[in-house]
Order: structure tokens, then sequence, then C-alpha cells
């Protein structure tokens, strides 16, 4: 089934720059632009972003946070930690980031488009209440989050995080709430150090957030067992009503900052399980965010199958979703403490 997809891309975020030297550069926005302008020849919506207003991102910043965010606009270059700093254009860049994604949500919302993938940057899972990290600066998959609650009416929602890296941000953003569902496969231990199989929520949010940390030399078989065998059976009892993505493509079997071994099939393979997901319960809805990945190649192959699938233009991959024995090993403590919230969960 053709379905009219979205895409947002804009020159404007290429001038956030932490460096020469740093691995999230404009460069990596700039080899996925080229890829969609030379190789996707379906037709598609191009998303107009427009920057986000100050009180949506109150949302879920605090206000002296956004405050001191602002206030290095102009500025040179500010360190806010050792791996993340500032240029003049950063502040006005992630406000046109954070508000991308909610035109690109409103979008979906409106009819406008089916679904969609935003290529923003700078990304933003990391990044908590009051504090800059990992290369963000506002949580745009969790100011998106709030934005349809509260806007549209959205009941649930399921955010799903693939990034290497743990998306702490949007887990503390959602943590004591049950409107969202935060699912994340992660390399652990690694940075930010946070995601045991232990962090389940609080409060009303208890079962909510459904971590699954992974040693390194995961396969598309590994992550395609997980959507399948673990993913699944949770979304389909949540019954969300809008799927957000934190897309990060550092898992991507060449990648300089990870240790996973997904390929082409493998982000095939995860999309269409949740591309199946958003069919059932979300009347389609779902939209793709661009978080970490750091090899060109890797961002362009990734992307490309992504917006293939979603748009109809590609089948789903023949996989064999049978996981290595490690990998059985660290989903038991998952199913354990899970199948209590979510009894479809079927025992490994």
């Amino acid at each position: 089934m053709i379905m009219k997809t979205g895409i947002l891309k804009d020159k404007r975020y290429l001038e956030h720059n932490m460096g020469d030297y740093h691995v999230e550069t404009p460069e990596r926005l700039a080899a996925i632009y080229s890829m969609i302008d030379e190789e996707i020849k379906f037709p598609y919506y191009s998303i107009l972003p427009r920057k986000a207003g100050e009180n949506e991102i109150l949302t879920i910043h605090s206000r002296e946070y956004f405050e001191f965010i602002r206030d290095t606009s102009g500025k040179e270059r500010v360190f806010l930690d050792p791996d993340t700093s500032t240029n003049a254009r950063t502040f006005e860049t992630a406000m046109l980031a954070a508000g991308g994604v909610l035109q690109a949500a409103d979008d979906i919302i409106t009819g406008t488009i089916n679904n969609g993938f935003a290529f923003i940057r700078p990304p933003g899972h990391h990044a908590e209440r009051s504090r800059a990290m990992g290369f963000c600066f506002f949580n745009n998959i969790a100011i998106a989050a709030d934005h349809l609650i509260k806007k549209h009416g959205i009941k649930r929602i399921l955010i799903v995080d693939w990034d290497i890296h743990h998306g702490n941000g949007t887990q503390n953003s959602f943590y004591t709430r049950d409107d969202v569902l935060f699912f994340s496969t992660h390399q652990y231990p690694y940075y930010p150090g946070t995601g045991h199989w232990s962090e389940t929520g609080e409060e009303k949010g208890k079962g909510y957030t459904v971590n699954i940390p992974l040693s390194p030399g995961k396969t598309d078989e590994d992550y395609g067992y997980i959507y399948e065998k673990v993913l699944f059976p949770v979304a389909s009892q949540f019954e969300p009503e809008f799927i957000l993505v934190s897309a990060g493509f550092d898992i991507y079997h060449q990648d300089p900052l990870g240790g996973m071994l997904v390929t082409q099939s493998g982000f095939n393979f995860m999309t269409s399980i949740l591309q199946k997901i958003a069919g059932l319960y979300a009347g389609g809805k779902i939209l793709f965010i661009l978080e970490g990945g750091y090899n060109l190649q890797g961002l362009k192959e990734g992307s490309k199958e992504i917006l293939l699938y979603i748009s109809g233009n590609r089948e789903q991959v023949s996989l064999s979703t049978e996981p290595s024995e490690i990998t059985k090993k660290e989903l038991k403590p998952v199913i354990e403490i899970h199948k209590k919230f979510w009894g479809q969960l079927k025992c490994i």
C-alpha cells in the first residue's frame, strides 16, 4: 500500500556545529539530504519546519535551563559538558529542531501525511529537564509526545528508541506517567549508564518503561526477535494511538561509536514491526526522528530503508529471528519483571 510520507529536511539544521573534530557533525545530515535528493524517487510531502515556542519547550524543560540555552545565542562556543557545546546558532537550530518535529506530528494528525521522518539536529533523547548532555539540548521527541497529548488529546503514545545509547532524558520525562510507553533497546553498560532492566517506571508509570539492556554484538536477528517477541506483544496490549521513534543509526555494523551489527535488513525488519503496530492501533500514525549515527554510509542506508518501507515502496525482508543464546539470557530478566504488567508477554 502506497502511503503519503512526509520528509523534514532543512539546511538550517547544518548551522549547529560543535567543532571540526566532533562526531556529531553537520555532514551527518548533509549525507542524508544528498541521499534523499539523489535516490528517493517516490513523491513525498516536504514538511516545513517552524521554531518551537518557549512554552512548548517548557512542557519538558525548566525555565532556568531554557533561558541558559537561549543566552548562548550569538556566542562562539559555550561548553555544557565534555562532549556537548554550543555555537552562535545552536539555540536557534535547537528551537527549529523541536519545532520541526512538532510540525511533523501536527501534519500526521491533520492527515496531511500518513507518516514521516524528521531529519533534524541537534538530537534530543539525552536532554534532561535542566541539563544538556550527549550532544542533546532540547528533548525533541519528549516535547512532541507531550504536545500530542495536550494539544491533540492523544491518550496513549508509544516511544521506541533503538539508538545504541539509552534515552535517559526521554525516560525521565515520562517515568511517572502511564500515557507514554517508553521502549528502549541499547548497549549496556555504556553511555549514559542508565537503562537497566530494573528501571520500569514509578507511581502510575510503573511498567510503562521497558528497558532492554544488551551487550555488544547484536545482529539483525537479535533485534528482529526483540521487536517481534517483546515489543509487539507489549504494544498490542498498550494499543498506542501514535508512535514516535528515536531512530539512532549508531547500531549500524560499521558505526565508530557502536558495538552492534545491524544492517539495512535489520532497519527494514524493525520498521516493519513498528509499521504493523501503527496500522493495527494508531491508524498508521508513526513519526521517525533522527537521533545518533556517526557512519555516513549507515545514516544513508538506514534512512533510505525506512523511507522506502513507510512509503510502501519496500517489502518486509525475510529475516530469521532466531536470537543468540546470549540475547535470550539477557531478555529473561526483562520478561520476568514485565510479564506482570504485560500479560501477553511469553516466557523465553
